[in-house]
């Protein structure tokens, strides 16, 4: 899992979504990201979009109208917008698809590539290494990504796909979730 120096990203959650709802990205204009945002994630509440972006609510009327545009907080608005863009229905659709798949014993078709794979434990003692780690996602763990907006639960199953990986399978063993360190920004998911 992450160490302590490094903190999941809030974009861990836009990058999952990207990959698994790849017709899903943000609104190119920042109006419409705005006004998605606001809506969809606050609940249409401006003060608490202002809030949590530490402007004012004027600010934010201002995004969403187009006389003004997000400078320091463009990149929190665009991960919020990508985040914003699957609904809990379409989330659950796709994990239920991936259930199925992993019932019938079937690929999910979903990878991730973990760079910089720094330490883990191998039986008591510590070993670095630095090379990416390419990782194959169950449909099971696939079905997890697409219900989860925990960035913890998105770090937990990368976690789960490189002690998989590290392991041989399931028929090796040894390795555990918790014996690795990554930083969940180095991590890329995509579709094979």
């Amino acid at each position: 899992m992450s160490g302590q120096d490094s903190t999941p990203s809030p974009g861990a959650n836009a990058k999952v979504k990207e990959a698994l709802f790849p017709s899903r990205k943000a609104p190119a204009r920042t109006t419409t990201q705005a006004a998605q945002v606001r809506d969809r994630k606050y609940g249409g509440n401006t003060a608490a979009m202002a809030a949590a972006y530490n402007v004012s609510p004027r600010t934010v009327c201002r995004w969403v109208d187009g006389t003004r545009k997000p400078v320091k907080q463009a990149d929190q608005l665009c991960r919020e917008a990508t985040e914003v863009q699957t609904t809990e229905r379409g989330r659950e659709r796709r994990a239920r698809e991936m259930e199925r798949r992993d019932q019938q014993g079937m690929p999910s078709g979903y990878g991730a590539t973990v760079s910089r794979v720094s330490t883990f434990e191998i039986r008591g003692s510590n070993a670095t290494r630095s090379r990416d780690i390419p990782i194959t996602l169950s449909s099971g763990q696939v079905a997890r990504l697409a219900r989860t907006m925990d960035e913890a639960e998105i770090e937990r199953v990368i976690a789960e796909g490189i002690a998989d990986y590290m392991n041989g399978g399931s028929v090796y063993g040894g390795f555990n979730p918790d014996d690795f360190t990554f930083n969940i920004n180095d991590v890329t998911i995509r579709g094979m």
